[in-house]
């Protein structure tokens, strides 16, 4: 059987969230020295072309949301593991110290 004291707990359930968290931060959209030429591009088009921009912004945008939120339904999910893990672990210890604790006493 494993004990598992503070130190572990707290580095087990927060940690991988924490490194979940920062894993692929980047994004796909295009920043820096880009973003001011579409904005000249922007000036001179029709309405038309604007609205075609806008929308292959806002889709490229809500494909990059999607993506976000499934990276962190799937970090949820690895933490709702470890903490499974965990509290089985703990649960068996306890019983096992109950054990322990009942026999000194008969």
């Amino acid at each position: 059987m494993m004990a598992v004291t503070g130190d572990e707990t707290e580095a087990g359930t927060s940690g991988d969230l924490t490194a979940c968290q920062l894993q692929n931060t980047s994004s796909s959209l295009p920043q820096g020295g880009a973003e001011t030429s579409t904005q000249g591009f922007m000036k001179s088009t029709d309405p038309l072309q604007k609205r075609e921009h806008r929308l292959m912004k806002n889709r490229e945008a809500a494909r990059e949301c999607r993506r976000k939120k499934k990276e962190y339904v799937k970090c949820l999910e690895n933490r709702v593991a470890v903490l499974e893990n965990q509290n089985k672990t703990l649960i068996e210890e306890l019983r096992s110290l109950k054990d322990i604790y009942r026999h000194k006493v008969e």
